[in-house]
């Protein structure tokens, strides 16, 4: 479901009257709705370690060198080199001083600092990375900008998601006739986003009943 059937799923929850182009959201209800659905969906995509935000690169170590540019927009899980996984180590000194420690790598400014080798090297990166959207042609960014972007919030989750949290964001007065209704749907999809986009069942969350 793309940034502007989002947006008019909104205004029919809300009552209001529904647009046919991004260019008759002019209101300033119209703005408000589009700025919440962004912040909660990078609210949402920025709360946990969502499996499907998980990405996979390449980079080329070259040989007497410890430092590349570090072109990771995200979070690093893993980093492999040579199928040795590399640890992550805050303590930079050792890495410029040129006595870096044997599988470890750190980050400096837009750099990620590793040990020298003699020969080019080939680093491979698990991350998360920090876009939530993609455009229609399937380039990944942050912002839900025009009528055709998506969440990477995969459906059906991301419309229940963004369309009861920005109705509560927007009215946020918990004595609105449909309040309830909108938090207890948000909250449903939130625990079925949890509980359904893991690849293995063995580690969906689960729900336990003890009787006393």
């Amino acid at each position: 479901m793309n940034f502007l059937e989002i947006v008019n799923k909104c205004l029919l929850e809300l009552n209001y009257k529904q647009v046919s182009a991004f260019s008759e959201l002019v209101k300033n209800d119209h703005k408000r709705i589009r700025d919440i659905i962004n912040v909660i969906n990078n609210e949402i995509c920025n709360a946990e370690y969502w499996n499907f935000l998980l990405r996979k690169c390449t980079l080329n170590l070259p040989a007497n060198t410890n430092e590349i540019d570090n072109p990771i927009n995200g979070r690093i899980l893993y980093l492999f080199i040579d199928g040795q996984r590399y640890q992550y180590d805050e303590n930079i000194e050792p890495f410029v001083s040129g006595h870096a420690p044997c599988r470890k790598y750190s980050g400096m400014a837009d750099k990620l600092l590793f040990p020298k080798f003699s020969i080019d090297k080939s680093v491979e990166i698990i991350y998360y990375t920090k876009n939530c959207v993609k455009d229609a042609l399937g380039n990944e960014k942050t912002t839900l900008e025009n009528a055709t972007d998506e969440s990477l919030i995969p459906m059906p989750f991301a419309q229940s998601l963004l369309v009861y949290g920005t109705c509560l964001r927007l009215k946020a007065n918990p004595q609105h006739f449909k309040f309830s209704y909108w938090l207890g749907m948000y909250n449903e999809a939130l625990s079925n986003l949890k509980s359904r986009t893991s690849v293995s069942a063995q580690y969906s969350p689960q729900v336990n009943l003890f009787r006393k």
